[in-house]
C-alpha cells in the first residue's frame, strides 16, 4: 500500500500527517514555534523556525507510522497564506516574514489604489488591497528596508519556503498565489499589469502551477535531514483555506464550509471566477484544477478564545471542580452555564482589525452591554457568539452572490466544541455538519499529493472516496429567533464605533 504525507505550516505550529490511499490517518505530529509582535499591529515569524519544525514532524510521523519512507508516494504542503518570505541569492532568509495578520501596510494599500484606482485594482485582481496580503508587504519592505529589498532574489509564501527547503526548487501554486493579489485570477498566473504598475520584478516570484501538479521532489540534502527518500514527489499543495476545503470535500458546487481556527473562514466553491465591484469577499483560485472559490474572513475567531484563555483562563471554580480537564473544555463548560444571548453581553471579535466585511485594520475588540449581572462565564459565551455573528456577516455576503446551501460543513478546532457547533447552527439558522476527518489543511495537502502521484484520478474522486459526514446539528428555533434580534444590534455596533476606532489608533 502507498502512503501520502500532508503538511500544514500554520501560525502557531507545523503539522504533518500520513494517510494511506484509503484516506485513513496513520500518524500525525505537531511542533510549535513563537509569534513575534515587535510593535502593535505587527506580526512576524522566522521562517527558519518553520523549517526546523518541519524536519521534526516529518521524522516523527515516519517513526510513529512505522512505514518505510520508500512507501511514501508523494507530499502535499499546505500553510498559512499571505506571509512574505524574502530570500537572497543564496536562499537565505533576509528578515522575519510578515504574516497574514500583520496590519502595518495600510499606507501601501492606499498607494496601490492611487496607482490603479479603487475599482480599477479590483477589476485587475478581483480583490481589495488589504493589509494582510503579500503585495503591500513587498512595497513596505521597499520603502522601509531598502537594503533588504535590494538583496531580494525570491519572494516565497510560507509553505513554498518549506517546499524550497525540501527540494531546492522555487515554486508556488494558484490557490496560495491568489492571496498575494499579484495574480491574474481568471488566467491563473502572475498579472503582468499589476507587477508593472507596482514595479515588482516577475523574476522575484516563483513559477505558478496547479495545486495537484508535481512541481518538485525531495533533494538529497533534505532526505538526509528528514528521513524521506530522495526524489519523493512534492505537489503544489494549497493555501491553508483551499487545502482545508479540499480536506473537507468543498470541491463541487453548492457546498459551503465554515472554518473555526485562529481565523474564521466561510468558504464556497465556484466553477468560474466571481467578480464583485466592491471586493467584499476574496475571489481566489481553488486548489481544484481550473476552479475558483469565494472566501470571507474573520481575523480573530478561535484566536479570540485563545486570547481570553491566555489573558484570564478558566475560572478558579472550574479548575477546582474539573482538575483533569484542559482549558478549552473548561471554557466550554463555563459558557454552557449561560443562556443564549449571554444576558445582553455582545462581543465584537476585532482583536487584530477585521477583514470581512469591513476591511478595517483599525477595528478593535469590544464587549458591549456590560452590567453587574455579568461574570466570567458570560464573557466566554459572548466570545463564542460574537465570533459566529462575524461569520454570519461573511455567510450573508456569500448568499448575496447567489451561493446558498441547506447546510454548512464546520471544521477546525472550534468544530470540536459541541456548544460552539450548536451556537453556529442557531445563529446561522441552518444545519451544521461535521466530518469523519478533522485534519483540515494537512489532509487536503495529502489528497492533492494523491492526485499528483496518480493514486486518485481527481480531487473530486479523492474527496468522494474518503470524506464522509459524521455528525449533524440542527438549529433550535427559539434560540435562532433570539440571535436574529441580537445580530441586528451586533451589526450596528461597528458602524457606530468606526470613527472612534480610527481616532483611538491615532492616539496610541
Amino acid at each position: 500500500m502507498k502512503y501520502l504525507v500532508g503538511m500544514d505550516i500554520g501560525t502557531s505550529s507545523t503539522r504533518a500527517i500520513i494517510i494511506n490511499e484509503n484516506g485513513k490517518l496513520t500518524a500525525s505530529a505537531t511542533s510549535d514555534y513563537p509569534l513575534m509582535t515587535p510593535k502593535p499591529g505587527w506580526a512576524e515569524q522566522d521562517p527558519r523556525h518553520w523549517w526546523n519544525a518541519s524536519v521534526i514532524v516529518i521524522k516523527e510521523v515516519l517513526e510513529k507510522s512505522g512505514i518505510s519512507p520508500k512507501d511514501i508516494a508523494a507530499i502535499g504542503p499546505s500553510g498559512q497564506m499571505h506571509g512574505s518570505v524574502f530570500l537572497d541569492s543564496n536562499g537565505d532568509v533576509l528578515r522575519p516574514a510578515l504574516l497574514w495578520c500583520d496590519q502595518r501596510t495600510q499606507k501601501q494599500c492606499d498607494l496601490i489604489y492611487d496607482i490603479f484606482g479603487y475599482e480599477g485594482f479590483i477589476k485587475l485582481s478581483y480583490n481589495k488591497a488589504l493589509t494582510g496580503f503579500t503585495a503591500p508587504k513587498i512595497l513596505w519592505l521597499r520603502e522601509n528596508e531598502p537594503e533588504n529589498y535590494s538583496k531580494i532574489y525570491k519572494i516565497l509564501l510560507p509553505k513554498d519556503y518549506i517546499r524550497f527547503k525540501l527540494s531546492g526548487i522555487y515554486a508556488t501554486e494558484v490557490s496560495d498565489a491568489s492571496g498575494t493579489i499579484l495574480l491574474d485570477i481568471a488566467k491563473r498566473n502572475w498579472s503582468g499589469e499589476i507587477l508593472e504598475g507596482l514595479d515588482i520584478k516577475k523574476s522575484h516570484l516563483p513559477d505558478v502551477y496547479e495545486s495537484d501538479y508535481v512541481s518538485s521532489s525531495v533533494s538529497a540534502e533534505a532526505a538526509k535531514l528528514t528521513g524521506l527518500i530522495e526524489g519523493t514527489p512534492i505537489v503544489g499543495g494549497a493555501g491553508d483555506q483551499a487545502g482545508g476545503a479540499v480536506g473537507s470535500g468543498i470541491v463541487t458546487p453548492g457546498l459551503i464550509s465554515d472554518y473555526l481556527g485562529t481565523s474564521g473562514v466561510v468558504f464556497s466553491y465556484s466553477d468560474s471566477p466571481v467578480y464583485d465591484s466592491q471586493g467584499r469577499l476574496h475571489s481566489f483560485c481553488h486548489a481544484v484544477n481550473g476552479k475558483w472559490h469565494l472566501m470571507g474572513v474573520t481575523l480573530s475567531a478561535a484566536g479570540s478564545l485563545k486570547w481570553y484563555d491566555d489573558a484570564f483562563g478558566p475560572s478558579s471554580e472550574m479548575k477546582m471542580k474539573y482538575p483533569e480537564e484542559k482549558s478549552y473544555k473548561l471554557l466550554d463548560i463555563q459558557a454552557e452555564n449561560v443562556k443564549p444571548g449571554a444576558d445582553g453581553l455582545i462581543f465584537l471579535p476585532y482583536l487584530s482589525g477585521e477583514r470581512t466585511p469591513y476591511a478595517d485594520p483599525d477595528a478593535r475588540g469590544v464587549f458591549f452591554g456590560l452590567s453587574y449581572v455579568h461574570g466570567q462565564d458570560h464573557f466566554v459565551r459572548a466570545i463564542l457568539e460574537g465570533v459566529v455573528f462575524s461569520q454570519l456577516d461573511c455567510l450573508r455576503l456569500m448568499n448575496e452572490t447567489g451561493i446558498k446551501s441547506d447546510k454548512v460543513i464546520l471544521f477546525g478546532g472550534g468544530a470540536r466544541s459541541r456548544l460552539w457547533k450548536q451556537i453556529t447552527a442557531d445563529i446561522f439558522n441552518t444545519e451544521i455538519v461535521t466530518l469523519n476527518v478533522e485534519e483540515g489543511p494537512s489532509y487536503g495537502g495529502a489528497l492533492l499529493a494523491g492526485v499528483g502521484c496518480g493514486i486518485y484520478s481527481s480531487i473530486v474522486e479523492a474527496a468522494g472516496k474518503v470524506i464522509k459526514e459524521a455528525d449533524e446539528v440542527f438549529p433550535n428555533p427559539e434560540n435562532a429567533e433570539k440571535y436574529k434580534k441580537i445580530y441586528e444590534i451586533y451589526k450596528s455596533l461597528y458602524n457606530n464605533l468606526k470613527d472612534d476606532f480610527t481616532k483611538l489608533n491615532v492616539i496610541i
